[in-house]
């Protein structure tokens, strides 16, 4: 039977196509090793997108994210005094408004004019209550002469002073449940809450006054 050289030609390429797919596919140790490198950079692949997806998500979050924020912000009634000083509102830095975003709850920032209170409104038991000592090593303040102390009405605080850069605060803080029973120390209160024993909503309380280094 004559063939024509089109047909010639196509029957040469189904026979290249087929010998190259069976060696492709052949079960050989180089071929498992090559198809799992592939199978790897396409997992790899797959993995870089959604993190690149999750980052401009948590860079740029959605409207409803940001509105659900505003709401629980706006829900929260702060205090217009502390210790008979009155308290002016401030607004939250860059930082922790990016933080606030996830936190169960509400952050307040204010100030009577001498010292500078951050009030954290908690609906949950989180580990995104951290210690102020954490807060403040992690942005380069070197902690000193940490101690619980009853200040003039009676209630208990850990205190500390930090340092930096020839500044000085004397922070002290305390968590507070519902019940008005008063913690200083953020893990008994996380486990206290987490067990059931502590009952919130509850309020944690970091207050931080600038100090003469003369005073030290």
């Amino acid at each position: 039977m004559h063939t024509s050289p089109e047909g010639s030609f196509a029957h040469g390429w189904a026979q290249r196509l087929s010998a190259f797919f069976a060696d492709a596919f052949a079960n050989t140790f180089a071929n498992r090793v090559g198809h799992k490198a592939l199978f790897a950079v396409a997992m790899l692949l797959c993995i870089t997108w959604t993190g690149l997806q999750a980052l401009a998500s948590a860079l740029h979050p959605s409207d409803g994210a940001a509105s659900e924020h505003s709401s629980r912000q706006a829900g929260v009634e702060w205090p217009t005094q502390w210790d008979g000083a009155p308290l002016q509102q401030l607004a939250l830095s860059p930082v922790e408004a990016r933080f606030a975003q996830d936190f169960p709850g509400a952050i307040g920032r204010l100030t009577d004019g001498q010292r500078t209170l951050v009030l954290r409104h908690v609906t949950a038991p989180t580990r995104m209550l951290h210690p102020a000592t954490d807060c403040f090593r992690a942005v380069g303040y070197r902690i000193e002469q940490e101690r619980l102390e009853r200040d003039a009405y009676e209630r208990l605080w850990r205190c500390f002073l930090a340092s930096r850069g020839g500044q000085s605060l004397r922070v002290c803080e305390r968590i507070v449940d519902a019940d008005g029973r008063a913690f200083t120390d953020t893990s008994a209160w996380f486990w206290s809450a987490a067990r059931g024993v502590s009952h919130g909503p509850w309020r944690a309380v970091t207050i931080a006054t600038p100090i003469e280094r003369e005073l030290l």
